[in-house]
């Protein structure tokens, strides 16, 4: 590297942290060595990627040297081996934001992740996910030097580091063709890394879907002694038939920049007034930030194999957004633009192909790997029923794809549940809750538990909205247990007496007026078997958990009244009528009245409104008790 370098030479300190992530990068990943030129390579693509796609606007940026390729140049007698691509290139700030600070905010992701796998050890998946692939070339490499001309800029620029604390970033002056150039200073241990046939051993284990030619030196006394070592095809427009498993667990490793292996790969061509290659991946666990409200699609654009943006919203629909993947058009024009893909027709029919497709794998799924589809909906499956928001049209699809645990089943379908209902039910009994404990203890399921009824336990926030749009499945009406017009068969009370049934009447009828600013009306229920009272909703009022939710979001929201439900059967409920009947004006009749509609609304998991009163009441009533009791 005899270079003249100008007296701009300067050295700087890695972002804060890094020098601790190289050094567990360099100690821990030492057996998995050669993921160094796995992530140089993909690294070198996506600099050519970019390149490709501005020069579809800005045609002098390819005049110097139309090609877009990747070399290798192994060197025995200087120690070194030598990435070389004809990408981008990088200005000085973006060496330095780009090779002294690792992927910005992840250095701290990164570390917090070490100590998630508790043995401190980064592992290959760990190198991709977190931006910090660049530095495994340091497991192999005791100095590693960059040299980069940004595509259309004169200025030359190396960075250098032993992989330190410090790196030095210089101008040079003498010419250096567009793209960069990525000596790595071999290590004594690594020196089997420019073995020819090693070399070309692992570009084709992981990199041989690149769209790009990858040319290793193999003469270096020839003019060009160099030979392509990979297919330099786009991995989506081959036959499903000729790529293998590890090839698809590579470019989803290239694509998301995580390790691992994806749920489910879905490759398809799409043939006819339309035509379009996709390569899309489910992921196992769900990425950052997927409920933030900007997140976006990770789903890549091409246009006739150059490649043209990433995260193209309008490929998928904002409930399949945990997608990745490619989708490559052939018939948007290569200088499409953002703003244009808002109006593209065909882009229309894209979005509606891909959901088709992934909505038929997803049913694939379901059906012939029941424990994968359980892992994805657990994952995902909130995400997926925004679908019954934005996408009326695949309602019904959507619908068979729900799954969710029951009062019967650990984990059902609603066309498993169907299978388990009595011939003459007619009604899917579902019950809404901030978590499936609260449903499970929710009074309003007693009298439908013990009549044998299946009610399902759904406990997402939009949850809400998937069975305000769903209403029904194969002719079964879907209906809340909390709501004021769901019922059951009434349980007969044998020998029930008309004058005992008039005095809880005359009981209920007090609490409507004594409540009235609180509830919407007070009835005698015949949900309730156990419980002495509860709250339900009247039509077009939300569930409580779900009011709440909005409520954090707008503190001006207005509260909804329920409808208070007294269990005529109850012996607390019996006992207060008989007192009311005795005493109209009694008020500790008042009093009891309140305790049961505040630990009511404490059971629908709503706060009272008045926490003193309650908490006055409930000790005033068990000292009365108490008093009794020692009489």
């Amino acid at each position: 590297m005899n270079s003249q370098v100008q007296t701009g030479a300067g050295e700087h300190r890695f972002q804060a942290e890094v020098s601790r992530v190289l050094e567990i990068v360099i100690r821990s990943l030492y057996s998995h060595r050669d993921i160094f030129l796995r992530e140089l390579l993909s690294n070198a693509a996506d600099a050519l990627d970019k390149l490709r796609f501005r020069a579809v606007t800005e045609h002098a940026l390819l005049a110097e040297d139309p090609k877009l390729e990747i070399r290798i140049i192994p060197d025995g007698s200087e120690g070194t081996l030598t990435i070389v691509d004809t990408g981008i290139g990088m200005s000085r700030d973006e060496l330095v934001s780009n090779l002294g600070t690792i992927a910005r905010s992840g250095t701290k992701r990164f570390l917090e992740a070490l100590k998630a796998n508790g043995d401190g050890q980064a592992s290959p998946e760990l190198i991709g996910q977190f931006g910090v692939g660049f530095y495994s070339a340091f497991i192999v490499a005791d100095l590693v030097e960059v040299t980069s001309r940004a595509a259309g800029s004169d200025e030359v620029w190396k960075w250098s580091s032993k992989g330190s604390e410090t790196f030095e970033i210089a101008a040079v002056s003498d010419p250096h063709p567009r793209g960069t150039k990525v000596v790595l200073h071999l290590k004594d241990d690594a020196k089997d890394l420019q073995d020819e046939w090693k070399l070309k051993d692992l570009v084709r284990r992981y990199s041989d879907f690149l769209a790009f030619p990858i040319r290793l030196l193999v003469d270096p006394k020839k003019e060009d002694g160099f030979e392509t070592v990979n297919k330099a095809s786009a991995l989506w427009r081959r036959p499903k038939k000729d790529i293998t498993s590890e090839e698809y667990a590579e470019f989803w490793r290239h694509v998301t920049k995580e390790g691992g292996e994806p749920l489910e790969s879905i490759h398809f061509n799409i043939e006819g007034t339309i035509s379009f290659s996709a390569l899309l991946y489910v992921p196992k666990e769900a990425p950052f930030g997927l409920f933030e409200p900007d997140r976006k699609s990770g789903v890549r654009l091409y246009v006739k194999r150059v490649f043209i943006m990433e995260d193209c919203e309008q490929l998928v629909p904002p409930w399949l957004r945990f997608l990745r993947g490619v989708v490559d058009s052939d018939d948007l024009p290569l200088n499409v633009s953002r703003e244009l893909l808002q109006e593209d027709r065909v882009l229309v029919k894209i979005r509606k192909s891909v959901t088709a497709k992934v909505l038929a794998a997803l049913e694939k799924m379901a059906e012939a790997r029941p424990d994968d589809y359980r892992k994805f909906f657990e994952a995902f499956g909130a995400v997926l029923k925004e679908g019954f928001h934005f996408d009326r049209d695949s309602k019904d699809t959507l619908a068979k794809l729900l799954r969710a645990p029951s009062s019967k089943s650990d984990w059902t379908s609603l066309a498993e549940y169907v299978t388990r209902m009595p011939a003459e039910q007619d009604t899917i009994w579902y019950a809404l809750g901030a978590n499936r404990r609260s449903v499970e203890s929710s009074p309003h399921a007693e009298s439908l538990r013990s009549q044998g009824h299946e009610i399902l336990w759904l406990t997402d926030p939009i949850d809400e909205w998937v069975t305000d749009t769903l209403r029904e499945f194969e002719g079964k009406k879907l209906q809340s247990i909390m709501r004021a017009e769901a019922s059951a068969k009434k349980i007969e009370t044998p020998d029930e007496d008309p004058a005992q049934r008039s005095e809880v009447e005359a009981l209920a009828r007090h609490a409507a007026a004594m409540l009235k600013a609180e509830v919407e009306d007070v009835k005698l229920s015949t949900r309730l078997t156990e419980s002495p009272a509860c709250l339900t909703l009247p039509e077009g009022a939300l569930h409580a958990h779900v009011e709440r939710l909005l409520r954090a979001q707008r503190a001006d929201m207005p509260a909804q009244k329920r409808i208070f439900e007294l269990n005529p059967d109850h012996p607390l409920v019996k006992q207060l009528a008989r007192r009311h009947a005795a005493d109209s004006s009694s008020t500790e009749v008042d009093m009891w009245i309140r305790v049961l509609h505040d630990q009511a609304t404490l059971a629908e998991g709503s706060p009272v409104t008045d926490p003193h009163r309650l908490a006055r009441s409930m000790t005033d009533l068990l000292s009365r008790a108490m008093g009794a009791q020692g009489n």
